[in-house]
């Protein structure tokens, strides 16, 4: 009887579990597939498989629009303001977690708690600064952004990191004459570097996929991102939906394909540093 039990309750969590990958596949899949589409069959049947493979659609998307430029800002803004975030939010993650002092925990927590303010309430005074250090509509602006809106999230993993490791390889480099730097670099940051990963495959997916400060920062294709380029697009391709679908495949395969090989480790680094925390 309890083994009975046993395997009806694991094939109905199976079956919860399988449905609710369908339901998170089946609008990626559906898009990917009506990429190789005409618009008379995406109109006639858009719920069946395409009947040829071609790209004619992709190869119109990068002749038509400034896809690869679009790509390319999203890129260099998103791997910029995540290197940075990780250098500057690791050492700051460390000292918190190695080092005593008066305010450490209120520090921590003010800083944490931002997770909790919405972006919208924070646009004005924003866009405020960037504009008076004239920095409207270029990607530096989203750079610096982007650093910030990293910072509660990456001191959240990092702490947590640093304090699950073991305190006798710093006071061993210390006791050695290893300053704050060389202990940080040399013993400290490659042991945390599943930490590290997470929280930079986390702030790369956010900053790759950020709209509201990407549209309202920026004005020029110079320093637009790509998704505030492919809302444009629904004015571009409002009747092409083959050209719309490709371009939307193009731009969500990239985070799709990171998260994915990623996600074991993130998922696990998360919950084992939430329980420590």
């Amino acid at each position: 009887m309890h083994v009975t039990k046993k395997i009806i309750k694991s094939t109905l969590v199976y079956i919860v579990l399988a449905f609710t990958a369908i339901i998170s596949l089946f609008p990626i899949i559906w898009v990917i597939f009506s990429s190789f589409k005409t618009n008379a069959q995406i109109l006639s049947s858009p719920f069946s498989l395409p009947t040829s493979i071609g790209f004619d659609a992709y190869g119109a998307v990068f002749k038509q629009t400034n896809f690869l430029l679009y790509t390319f800002n999203s890129l260099f803004i998103a791997v910029i303001s995540t290197a940075v975030s990780l250098i500057i939010y690791a050492m700051a993650a460390y000292v918190i977690a190695r080092y005593d002092f008066k305010g450490r925990n209120l520090i921590y927590s003010l800083f944490v708690v931002t997770l909790l303010v919405p972006s919208q309430s924070k646009a004005q005074p924003i866009f405020s600064l960037i504009v008076k250090f004239n920095l409207y509509d270029t990607k530096t602006a989203l750079v610096l952004v982007y650093i910030a809106a990293g910072m509660a999230m990456s001191l959240f993993i990092l702490k947590n990191t640093f304090m699950s490791i073991p305190k006798d390889f710093s006071e061993a480099a210390w006791m050695e004459g290893s300053g704050f730097l060389r202990t940080f670099f040399s013993i400290n940051l490659p042991m945390a570097k599943a930490g590290m990963a997470t929280a930079g495959i986390l702030m790369f997916l956010g900053n790759w996929n950020e709209y509201f400060f990407a549209m309202l920062l920026t004005t020029s294709p110079i320093s637009r991102t790509l998704p505030v380029a492919l809302a444009s697009f629904n004015e571009t391709y409002s009747y092409n939906y083959t050209n719309m679908f490709a371009a939307l495949t193009m731009a969500i395969l990239p985070g799709i394909l990171i998260y994915a090989f990623a996600q074991d480790q993130v998922a696990n680094s998360i919950v084992s540093y939430g329980i420590k925390g």
